[in-house]
Parts: structure tokens; C-alpha cells; sequence
């Protein structure tokens, strides 16, 4: 059965829903002053901002209650709403490099721009003007970010600058591991833990314990914590681009397969597989016109070489390797039993 989100991450959510969508609106306004072309891309960056689960701004809230900090202090708001920002950088430019056609349940950005071209009939190539277009309000929210932690303390700002690199070069390894279609799984494991996991808990828990200037003494047991659970969210995340259900997940599934990911799944699957599987992941993996009878046959192969159920036992150990390090840190009972819950909640989404 799915894990149901803490009540928390909806206060959290809005909280920082709130805060980026009132930044925008009054950049919106600022420079529509200037130009009314560039209403479409602020009201495009707020359409895409408005929905998510806030993982990321949850952890670094978690991580800076459990420092000793107030919960709905304006700075942890604000270290939130820039890490939801830096999330939509990430996705704008990650839709563009994988070719995705939705996000959210609703055409991806660089669609939505080349459509907007087409209907004006205006000059050049629509393909180009809307992966432009997207690549500049990926732009935007990533200036945006930074702009919300302007006067945050060193330490944080530090973290957030190692938080940025990371995402980067796990995202040039996936790039390389998409083209190449030669990923082991210890090259999976790498991509796993710097595409996703460490920016999406380790870190935002270290940028909320250094906004409370304790990073130096709970750093290591929010890695404890934080590094395993990354890597449980980010496979987590694999199988349900491999085999969720296109409702939950608002993009279609198997689109991992037709873009060829270097997912654990894969990389297991590869070493794995003989015969007519074999000859499947190596002619179709990775093909953009693959049918759905393909899709199915290579879920096949995930599921007859053991990689489906290998990646699901992996989760379940990773997250009880996380559950034994926060029993361990200095932390109070709330954001204990928080951290507890997300836990869970990361390992047991559908979507």
C-alpha cells in the first residue's frame, strides 16, 4: 500500500508555495513594466512552482528544528522556497536534455513555448525558440534561488554551492550513462547518489542545521541519516518510472526505458540477462519509439533477472539504515518522529 505524506509537508508546502509565488508575482509585474512579453515566462515559472511535494524544503525545515530553530522562522522559509527554485532549474533544463514530453500531468515547458510559436506562426525553428525559452526560466529560478539566500551565513551559503555542484555533475553522469548505454551498477549508484539523493535530503538537512550555525555537530548524523535515504528516494524513483501508473506519476511511464536511463534497474538488468532479454535491452532500451508491448517486455526483463526485486529489497535496507541512524542523533522527540515519517513516506510514494 502507498505511504500517505506527513500532515507536516503540507504546512511546510504552502508555507513555501506561498513565498516563491509571491516573489514571482511581484517580478512578474516588475518586469512586464517593460516588456508584456515577459509576462509568458514569469507565468510559466508560476504555473510550474505551484504544484510538487516539497520534499526538499521539508528536510531542510526538519533539519533546522532539529538544530534548535523556530519552525515557521522567515529565514528557513526562505532557504526552502530557494531550494524549491533551484528544483524547477534542475527540471526545466533535465525536460530539455531527456526530451520529456509532460511534467506535472501537463506539457513540459519547452513544449508548451514550441506550440506558442507555432500558433503565432513566427520565424524559425519553434523547436529551438521553445527549448530557449525554457532553458531561460530554468535561469531565472536558479538567480531567484540565490537571491533568497542572500545574507544567509557562510556555512549555509557553502552548503548550498556544494548542493548546486552536485546536482550538476550527477546530471553530466546521467547524461554520459544515457549515451553511452554502458552503466554498471556501481556507476548507477554514483549517478543515483549525486543526480538526486544528496540534494534532495542530505543537503537540505545541512543547510538547515548551518542556518542555525550547527552544522559542525549534527552534520554527521544528518548524513547518517540523509545519504541512504537519498539513495532510497532516487530508486524509489526508477521503479516508478519503470513501472508506475501514468495518473500518479503525471508523465508516462516507461519513459525511463525510452530515454534510455542508466537506473540501477537497467544496470542490474544488463549484467543479468541472456538470451532473447539480452538482445531486447541491447536493440530497444533506450528507444524513443518503443510500443507498449516493448515497454512491457522489458519491464519482463527487469522483473525475470531479479533487478526489480534486488532495487525494492535495496530500498527497504537503505531506509532501515537511515531509520537506525536518526534513532541515534541528538535530536528532539518532533523533528525525530518528522524525519521518521518522511522517511517512510519516500520509500512507500507512488508517485
Amino acid at each position: 500500500m502507498p505511504v500517505e505524506p506527513p500532515q507536516s509537508l503540507a504546512v511546510i508546502g504552502g508555507r513555501v508555495g506561498d513565498r516563491v509565488d509571491a516573489l514571482l508575482a511581484g517580478e512578474q509585474e516588475r518586469w512586464a513594466a517593460v516588456d508584456s512579453e515577459l509576462v509568458e515566462p514569469f507565468t510559466a515559472l508560476r504555473a510550474f512552482v505551484a504544484g510538487g511535494k516539497r520534499l526538499r524544503p521539508a528536510f531542510c525545515h526538519w533539519g533546522w528544528v532539529g538544530a534548535g530553530g523556530v519552525a515557521d522562522d522567515p529565514r528557513v522559509v526562505d532557504a526552502g522556497s530557494a531550494l524549491e527554485l533551484l528544483h524547477a532549474f534542475a527540471l526545466l533544463h533535465d525536460d530539455i536534455m531527456d526530451d520529456s514530453a509532460r511534467r506535472h500531468g501537463a506539457p513540459c515547458v519547452h513544449v508548451d513555448f514550441a506550440a506558442r510559436h507555432a500558433a503565432r506562426t513566427w520565424h524559425g525553428e519553434g523547436r529551438r525558440f521553445g527549448d530557449g525559452a525554457a532553458i531561460l526560466i530554468g535561469d531565472l529560478a536558479f538567480v531567484y534561488a540565490d537571491q533568497l539566500l542572500q545574507g544567509a551565513p557562510a556555512a549555509a551559503l557553502e552548503v548550498f554551492t556544494e548542493l548546486r555542484l552536485e546536482v550538476n555533475i550527477g546530471q553530466y553522469l546521467d547524461l554520459v550513462g544515457t549515451a553511452s548505454r554502458a552503466a554498471t551498477p556501481a556507476q548507477a549508484h554514483t549517478i543515483c547518489v549525486y543526480k538526486s539523493g544528496k540534494y534532495t535530503i542530505e543537503r537540505p538537512l545541512h543547510l538547515g542545521a548551518a542556518l542555525a550555525g550547527r552544522l559542525d555537530d549534527l552534520g554527521k548524523a544528518y548524513t547518517a541519516y540523509g545519504l541512504p535515504l537519498g539513495e532510497a528516494f532516487q530508486l524509489r524513483d526508477d521503479l516508478l518510472g519503470a513501472f508506475g501508473e501514468d495518473d500518479r506519476l503525471g508523465k508516462a511511464v516507461g519513459e525511463d526505458l525510452r530515454d534510455g536511463k542508466p537506473t540501477a534497474l537497467y544496470a542490474l538488468a544488463r549484467e543479468r540477462a541472456a538470451g532473447a532479454g539480452a538482445r531486447l535491452l541491447a536493440d530497444r532500451f533506450g528507444q524513443a519509439d518503443l510500443t507498449e508491448d516493448e515497454v512491457t517486455a522489458l519491464q519482463d526483463v527487469y522483473e525475470e533477472t531479479g533487478a526489480r526485486r534486488a532495487v525494492e529489497e535495496r530500498v527497504e535496507t537503505l531506509v532501515a539504515e537511515a531509520l537506525a541512524a536518526l534513532a541515534e542523533a541528538p535530536l528532539d522527540r518532533r523533528p525525530r518522529g518528522e524525519l521518521e515519517a518522511l522517511a517512510r513516506f519516500v520509500a512507500g510514494r507512488d508517485h
